[in-house]
């Protein structure tokens, strides 16, 4: 007999999709009950969401649903989904879901699932939830282990004390920052502006007030998206700025000239700072990552630590390897004292700590950094050519490369650089890397990339 196709609902982090006849009332519903059949009674079950105009309904659905299925349920409110993971470790709790859509458009949602340690499901775990949804076995609800949502106003200050333990808060405040925050209308509003604050922050906000509509700007921190945290950090002679996605597990920074800072560089500086502050030790990152980091952790005399994209092969490392810290080039950084969970609001409050104990601006870290350029295009694919176009970029870089890498995609080692194409695991799109420490070349070997991707696409697509 054929092994059954179970549709995958999962991707990179996550249930996320368009708010609409698809991910619906009814099908959430439907999710609750397949996780509370996952569970098997096993509790309690926290529950958390961003500012979309659709999450407390969405998580309105999940916490009735559970709870009428006789998980004890307990609602946390808006937070970031940081704060929710750290909370799901604190409390002990079974499973957390995380009601958000992180940096996707507005008319997205999504589901997180963090398991007892704070961090997401296994793909196992993912995929008994997929059954269960596929095959309908849920849960039968009786109204005598019905039992109600509990309500947990403690989230916030509980994860914020755990942030402000990282650094030394005195030097911090004694230097007196001056900082502006751009919330971006989302959840760091929650918990960015009072951490700040309480590290004696000079602090100017921007798109503070928690919005749905992102009317700021998209909530996906870009260069393009942060063009006024950029003009005002250097309008009021800020020592940087700092911004998050929707949800706040990620971040990205401004330094004092209004630069836009890539987070490639970002991960670069937290790793060699990170291996000086431990005289060494283990640093994790993606396969995304830039070989700026493979010169630091060498010259720093640390062990570098190659995962798939995605938070949960980087966490599942820094556990395994009780690494130092970890980061992706995409602005999720890694505080293991803190907790495995890629964490923004403690990102800021690390920078704040680095720059006390140095002295030194933002801009004058980065400038020690080993230089790298990479540039980084989206290239749509969908999710039907999928396999036969990755497999057609591996024969054709794979004839053409020094060395070939297919941990999570096809990145090609050239003399010069390197380029990657990965699909993501979120979108119908093909993202493409490359880099090069001659910034002409790296825009070349990804406008090459971006081509190849296309034709094959659209030999796939023809009759």
């Amino acid at each position: 007999m054929a092994e059954e196709s179970i549709p995958r609902l999962f991707g990179t982090d996550g249930i996320r999709r368009v708010v609409n006849a698809e991910f619906s009332p009814v099908f959430i519903a439907e999710v609750a009950a397949a996780t509370a059949e996952f569970l098997q009674g096993e509790g309690p079950v926290l529950i958390a969401q961003d500012f979309r105009t659709t999450s407390p309904g969405i998580a309105r659905i999940l916490a009735g649903v559970l709870a009428m299925d006789g998980i004890d349920v307990v609602e946390l409110g808006a937070m970031p989904t940081p704060c929710l993971q750290f909370n799901v470790r604190a409390l002990q709790a079974r499973l957390g879901l995380m009601v958000t859509a992180s940096h996707n458009p507005t008319d997205f949602n999504g589901i997180k699932f963090s398991g007892p340690e704070g961090l997401e499901i296994t793909p196992e775990e993912e995929h008994a939830i997929e059954r269960n949804v596929h095959r309908r076995t849920y849960a039968v609800p009786r109204w005598d282990r019905a039992l109600p949502v509990r309500r947990d106003t403690d989230g916030v200050a509980r994860y914020l004390r755990s942030v402000v333990g990282l650094v030394d808060r005195p030097r911090i405040a004694a230097r007196q920052f001056r900082v502006v925050l751009d919330c971006g209308n989302g959840t760091s509003a929650a918990t960015s502006p009072e951490l700040l604050r309480s590290l004696g922050c000079r602090l100017t906000t921007l798109n503070a007030n928690p919005d749905g509509h992102f009317p700021g700007h998209p909530s996906e921190p870009t260069e393009a998206n942060l063009a006024d945290l950029r003009k005002a950090v250097v309008a009021i002679g800020a020592d940087f700025g700092v911004a998050h996605d929707g949800d706040s597990d990620r971040v990205a920074f401004v330094d004092e000239t209004g630069r836009y800072i890539p987070g490639e560089e970002a991960l670069g500086l937290f790793a060699r700072e990170m291996l000086r502050r431990g005289d060494g030790g283990t640093i994790v990152t993606s396969v995304t990552s830039t070989r700026c980091v493979e010169e630091v952790v060498r010259q720093g005399h640390g062990k570098l630590v190659i995962t798939r994209s995605g938070s949960l092969p980087v966490a599942r490392a820094i556990a395994e390897e009780k690494a130092t810290f970890g980061g992706e080039e995409n602005g999720g950084f890694y505080w293991p004292t803190h907790q495995d969970a890629r964490d923004g609001p403690a990102s800021s409050a690390m920078l704040l700590d680095l720059l006390a104990e140095t002295g030194k601006s933002l801009g004058e870290l980065l400038s020690t950094l080993p230089k790298y350029h990479v540039v980084k295009r989206n290239v749509p694919l969908p999710a039907p050519a999928k396999a036969t176009v990755m497999e057609r970029v591996r024969l054709s870089l794979g004839g053409e490369a020094e060395r070939l890498v297919t941990l999570d995609g096809v990145k090609a080692f050239y003399p010069d650089g390197w380029i990657l194409v990965r699909p993501s695991g979120t979108e119908p799109i093909c993202r493409v890397y490359a880099e090069s420490q001659d910034a002409t070349k790296a825009k070349a070997m990804c406008e090459r990339a971006v081509a190849l991707v296309g034709s094959l696409v659209r030999e796939a697509a023809a009759p």
